[in-house]
């Protein structure tokens, strides 16, 4: 189960796709420049239930993706996105930077919240702090 995600991601531009992001779109220049999300290459390996860190979640398509993402700064706070369509929606829309805690149904910032893998597809939870994932895991 612990290599299910990095299994699940490495099958590359597939599951960018799926994501609704496209890599390929962006002009070669800025290709070289942003980093290679389509595989995983990050030595920490997490389980469903752990938490994962910001920099390794595209926070627009709320996946763990593996490897550190695109840093977006954003009214002093720094957000995670794959590629360039997330870079311009964080940057825009206000509903990509924030997610409901599903447990306490309160509306969060994503780079405040405690995140975790919440499935080996790579779906991530944002919740308020550990005590509210514990609580909303024992339920």
């Amino acid at each position: 189960m612990k290599n299910s995600v990095f299994r699940l991601l490495t099958g590359g531009f597939f599951l960018i796709a799926a994501l609704g992001c496209n890599t390929q779109s962006q002009p070669e220049n800025e290709q070289a420049k942003q980093p290679d999300v389509t595989q995983a290459t990050d030595k920490q390996d997490y389980e469903v239930g752990d938490q994962v860190p910001n920099e390794l979640v595209c926070m627009v398509n709320d996946a763990y993706m593996g490897k550190p993402q695109i840093a977006v700064p954003v009214n002093g706070k720094t957000y995670y996105g794959c590629c360039q369509m997330c870079v311009k929606k964080l940057n825009e829309q206000e509903s990509a930077r924030t997610a409901f805690d599903p447990h306490s149904g309160r509306m969060i910032d994503k780079v405040d919240a405690y995140i975790v893998l919440l499935d080996e597809q790579g779906t991530v939870g944002y919740f308020e702090s550990q005590r509210s994932y514990e609580t909303f895991k024992n339920k």
